[in-house]
């Protein structure tokens, strides 16, 4: 039976947990995330066919996406 998600809504902002990402992501994005590591909800990304991500637009304007269990509330 597949697991119930709930969803950060889109227009929520919210703050990318820096330890949870540090491994996986580009060294320009996290020295980007360490300056300011909110962003605001602007879309979802289904990552595995089992997840769903979200995408953040983030303090420059660009836009990343995360796995939901690296992001926290705002």
């Amino acid at each position: 039976m597949a697991k119930a998600t709930t969803l950060t809504r889109i227009g929520s902002n919210v703050r990318v947990q820096l330890e949870q990402v540090r491994d996986r992501i580009p060294k320009d994005l996290l020295n980007k995330l360490k300056n300011n590591p909110r962003g605001k909800v602007v879309d979802y990304k289904m990552t595995d066919g089992t997840d769903i991500g979200l995408v953040l637009e983030l303090s420059d304007g660009t836009t990343s996406w995360f796995f939901t269990e690296e992001i926290g509330r705002g």
